[in-house]
């Protein structure tokens, strides 16, 4: 028998590997060396005619303490360390080299984001016309996108196979955003210009995960990632608000409009700036942002349950249905997504070895307060496209919200196993990870599908 033939033993490595991975002092190659070294031994005792959770506690036992490990790791490898963790040593000559040169490679990057979004305005291609406007509609994930992915294929050292994917794949995004002939009105413009910068996105997950993404684990990371840019670009975000402010304020005092500058320059080209910037911010302050995302998954999860909920009960109170037009099914998907994207962080974030409590039961709630909204707008859709038929908006919300049906159903499911201590965390994070492919698989179908089946509409 092999360590990944035992479905029980993998469950209890990945249990181990999760408490590993919140050990801060231990880089992401030393916790796989850990892993690495853990499966050969429990191989061995297993080999010597134990049974696999036998080997498993006594493999980990002779591991050791994580303290010592942890020590143990920072003295051999203490230029890859945080200063203020483990050993306050000052950095040594190779860290402080490739800290400068991730800096230089992201400024790079940013400027070249910077840049690309005022090169269609030589072609006269302009932001304050319509048709200009329609093209940034369809290509404005490209712009910051592309640099982002170039950044994470140099800090990760991606092979050339890899780079040659990324590079396939965004090219086949761009193809899809220009080369249909769709009208300015067309749903399915809407469609693209919505799909296409999340598939993009998870794009740039094969570039952060150095091209292993069917590693369940890995997925993981880039999921935490997502979540821990997302709260450092709405800060960089909101900084940039305060800078316009400032700016605005300061020039029309001495008589200057700076409104062209500021719309034509300052808020496009620091918007694909701040992408760049936001992901180094998170590979270079990580020891930070782990302190704060928790926490507001932890606010934010008992808001958005209670929000939920109250909605509900005024369905209820009412008797009212929803009124189902492309406003209100944005809305609603969004909601879910937002929903969806709580859960992912907060399983991501989650130590496998903690024993269920109160955090638990309240995403609980939350996950099944969705499943009923979900199945509520699903049943409205079905109304509406029973009456009137299929357009690409009902449509493509229709498959949206099957997947996200089937994805919170069994996350329920798994939620109540693990609260009810039968069911191990690990298999809740494989279901996530595992699901990502769905998404994946539908958001390129809207992409590069549904305008050829719609005929353009």
């Amino acid at each position: 028998m092999t360590v990944d033939n035992d479905h029980e033993l993998v469950a209890q490595i990945a249990e181990w590997r999760a408490y590993v991975d919140r050990r801060r002092e231990l880089h992401h190659t030393d916790t796989e060396e850990l892993e690495d070294h853990l499966r050969s031994r429990i191989t061995e005792l297993i080999g010597a005619g134990l049974r696999p959770d036998e080997a498993f506690l006594i493999a980990v036992k002779r591991m050791g303490s994580l303290d010592e490990l942890s020590r143990e790791f920072a003295r051999e490898h203490s230029d890859r360390l945080w200063k203020q963790l483990v050993l306050p040593a000052e950095p040594t000559a190779p860290a402080t080299a490739r800290s400068r040169r991730a800096l230089a490679v992201m400024i790079g990057c940013a400027a070249l984001a910077a840049v690309g979004i005022k090169l269609p305005s030589l072609f006269g291609i302009s932001m304050s016309d319509d048709s200009g406007g329609i093209f940034y509609a369809r290509n404005l994930s490209l712009f910051a996108l592309v640099p982002l992915a170039a950044y994470f294929a140099w800090h990760r050292a991606v092979r050339l196979r890899v780079v040659g994917i990324l590079a396939a794949l965004f090219v086949v995004g761009a193809v899809a955003a220009n080369a249909y002939p769709l009208d300015d009105d067309s749903q399915s413009l809407v469609l693209t210009g919505l799909h296409l910068p999340l598939a993009l996105w998870l794009v740039v997950g094969i570039a952060y995960v150095g091209g292993d993404w069917w590693s369940g684990r890995r997925r993981m990371d880039f999921i935490r990632f997502s979540g821990e840019w997302l709260i450092y670009f709405t800060l960089i975000a909101l900084g940039g608000g305060v800078l316009t402010a400032v700016t605005a304020g300061t020039f029309n005092a001495i008589g200057l409009n700076p409104e062209e500058f500021i719309s034509s320059w300052l808020v496009p080209c620091g918007a694909m700036a701040g992408v760049v910037v936001a992901a180094w911010l998170v590979e270079a302050k990580q020891s930070v942002i782990e302190n704060m995302a928790p926490v507001l998954t932890r606010v934010f999860t008992p808001l958005f349950a209670a929000t939920l909920l109250v909605f509900l009960g005024a369905v209820i109170w009412t008797g009212k249905g929803i009124h189902v037009d492309r406003d209100v099914l944005i809305i609603f998907d969004l909601l879910l997504a937002v929903v969806l994207g709580l859960v992912l962080y907060s399983i991501s974030a989650r130590d496998a070895t903690t024993r269920p409590g109160l955090f638990d039961h309240l995403q609980l709630a939350l996950v099944v307060s969705a499943l009923i909204i979900d199945v509520i707008v699903l049943v409205a859709i079905t109304g509406r496209i029973t009456e009137f038929g299929f357009t690409p908006n009902k449509t493509a919300a229709l498959g949206e919200n099957l997947l996200l049906l089937a994805n919170l159903a069994w996350s329920a499911w798994l939620f109540l196993g693990v609260i009810r201590r039968r069911t191990p965390f690990a298999r809740l994070e494989q279901w996530q990870t595992r699901y990502v492919d769905a998404y994946t698989g539908w958001l390129w179908v809207v992409v590069l599908v549904f305008p050829l089946v719609f005929r353009f509409a």
